[in-house]
């Protein structure tokens, strides 16, 4: 019998192998937890958009092909329904300003590789401030 999610993570990512360790990871870790992986920038908003799915925590990686991690974030925020839902940018970009402002604008900025067990940390940190 399957458990009912409680927190949903949406993941951005167009590495195939981090979107499985990241849905296989958490998701053993904790039953509650339920992870929808998408490759693209293009791909998390049309699912957010035509699903209607409302996310707990959106992890979006920054260098996606087409449509960057900040232009993804910025669509975010334009619509009413999205701007409360968390960001935690995942990247392997460790320059001090990429750092900076995924730092100001994200609720958290995690660089890869990263251990799955910091990562859940992390995330449930980030839902707890926002009651969640």
């Amino acid at each position: 019998m399957k458990v009912k999610s409680e927190k949903k993570v949406l993941i951005v990512d167009d590495n195939p192998d981090i979107l499985v360790s990241v849905k296989e990871g958490l998701e053993a870790m904790d039953k509650k937890i339920e992870v929808i992986p998408v490759n693209s920038g293009e791909e998390c908003l049309s699912l957010l958009m035509n699903k209607k799915l409302l996310p707990d925590v959106i992890l979006l990686d920054i260098m996606l092909p087409e449509m960057t991690g900040w232009e993804v974030y910025n669509r975010l925020r334009e619509k009413e329904e999205w701007k409360s839902i968390p960001v935690v940018f995942i990247t392997a970009r460790t320059d001090h300003k990429a750092k900076e402002i995924g730092t100001f604008l994200g609720e958290d900025y995690i660089e890869k590789p990263f251990e799955i067990d910091e990562l859940k940390v992390r995330i449930e940190r980030v839902l707890r401030r926002k009651g969640v």
